[in-house]
């Protein structure tokens, strides 16, 4: 059991008082909008399309509706207590710091490993079009460039994901639009396919569903990161609130809209929906000049925005486990208000995970990338434990924090459980993921029981 001290005594009521608040109000705003509108979405929706058909719009559906309520539970959480460590530091004050070690930890490891999958995907795009450079240059570049902006200051990584945001909702925005027109058979030169391409809805029955809605989860990795944010925001308490109470209808526009409107548009089993991304396939097929090309423009956006916004929430994820003793004080030096020790080891680390995606590809990175599949749903299942257990307590001693708040407490709250005991079912079922589930679960016991060791040794002190 955790100590009445770490009960009571929020974790980053010390840790976040010296992170500058360097975040405006739109910068937040944008960074929520943003942050649905992930590489996930952009990149990996098109297998799910692939294994699922028509009815990843279900799956979509089905992994969104989880979202939604893991989002207001960790919104209702934040908005009482700011911090850094957003979840991490739920974790500790609500279970123990054994739990706040092993959420922060993991999810640490999960974005330095991230930084170095999508500066990959992104060298892939910027080779392509420069045939002949080595993709490992253009990695070296965006990591250094990102690195840069966030050793400067966080009013840095505010602007660039302001303006990576804006160009991601335009392209999304003006997506829906020409797929509406196109639908509605309004758009010139172009024939509405009217439901053709839905007539069989699951092509693959109930296990392609299952392989969507798998990939459909993980798609929405990144949505975290406005929480982490908000503690160096003007106003932390009014942009956790405003992220969270809009995050239903963005879900629905961008992620549910947007496979929708893929999926009526072109067949489902064309190949271009795997090798150009369901989106440059679906505005090739209209036949919109440039269009394609443009929309892989947003990809690349998408990948570097993802990267930007991985460095930074995984320095201060760092920042505030060391903050509440929980790693290598280094990581907690402050200059200029950034942990900028926490700035560099995160990008060295996921450079080197670009490093074995070259030297070991069936290896070493093979193993990390098994080992970090499940992480975000471990994650997910520490945010509804902790809002289980902190929600009674701040209805007990500080009701006015509650600004924000779980729909249906605690029905929701057992139904977002039992939904992410289902993916692990799922996940155990398929071979692909069998592995990945318990290379997390290996990982994550690791980290609980290095946790709970540390908890007791303090404890004795």
């Amino acid at each position: 059991m955790p100590s009445s001290t770490t009960r009571e005594t929020p974790p980053q009521q010390q840790a976040d008082g010296s992170l500058s608040h360097g975040l405006k109000q739109r910068h937040l705003s944008m960074i929520a909008l943003g942050g649905v509108i992930g590489a996930g979405l952009f990149v990996g929706s098109g297998a799910g399309i692939a294994a699922a058909g028509p009815s990843i719009v279900i799956a979509y559906t089905l992994s969104g509706l989880l979202v939604m309520l893991v989002m207001r539970m960790l919104g209702e959480m934040s908005a009482a207590y700011p911090s850094s460590g957003s979840f991490s530091a739920h974790a500790e004050r609500a279970i123990g710091p054994w739990a706040g070690f092993a959420a922060g930890w993991s999810f640490w490891v999960l974005l330095c490993t991230a930084v170095g999958l999508e500066g990959i995907g992104a060298a892939h795009i910027v080779s392509g079009w420069l045939p002949g450079t080595p993709e490992w240059m253009w990695v070296a570049l965006f990591m250094v460039v990102f690195c840069g902006t966030n050793l400067a200051a966080v009013k840095n990584f505010g602007e660039f994901e302001f303006w990576f945001a804006a160009l991601k909702v335009g392209a999304i925005s003006l997506f829906l639009i020409l797929g509406a027109l196109a639908i509605a058979g309004v758009l010139p030169s172009t024939d509405s396919p009217g439901t053709s391409h839905l007539a069989h809805f699951f092509p693959h029955g109930s296990d392609g569903l299952i392989i969507g809605l798998l990939a459909s989860v993980f798609s929405y990795g990144g949505m975290e990161t406005v929480t982490i944010a908000a503690a160096e925001s003007e106003n932390p308490v009014k942009g956790v609130a405003s992220a969270v109470r809009t995050a239903m209808w963005r879900i629905a526009l961008f992620y549910i809209g947007s496979m929708a409107v893929v999926v009526t548009l072109i067949p489902w089993d064309s190949e271009e929906v795997v090798t150009k991304g369901p989106y440059v396939a679906t505005l090739d097929h209209l036949g919109i000049p440039g269009a394609g090309q443009l929309m892989n423009v947003v990809v690349l956006v998408a990948l570097l925005s993802a990267m930007n916004a991985n460095i930074y929430g995984s320095s201060r994820i760092a920042y505030s486990l060391v903050e509440r003793g929980q790693g290598p004080k280094a990581l907690a030096k402050l200059s200029g208000g950034v942990p900028r020790i926490a700035v560099l080891v995160s990008c060295v680390l996921g450079f080197v995970c670009v490093l074995l995606s070259y030297w070991s590809p069936n290896g070493a990175f093979k193993w990390l990338l098994n080992m970090i599949g499940a992480v975000i749903l471990v994650v997910w299942i520490f945010i509804a434990v902790s809002q289980l257990l902190l929600r009674r307590r701040i209805e007990r001693e500080a009701p006015e924090k509650l600004v924000v708040r779980m729909w249906a407490f605690p029905w929701l709250t057992w139904v977002a459980l039992a939904g992410m005991a289902a993916i692990f079912v799922l996940m155990a079922r398929e071979p692909d993921t069998r592995v990945q589930l318990y290379s997390t679960g290996v990982m994550t016991l690791a980290l609980a029981v290095v946790g709970y060791v540390r908890q007791r040794v303090r404890a004795r002190r």
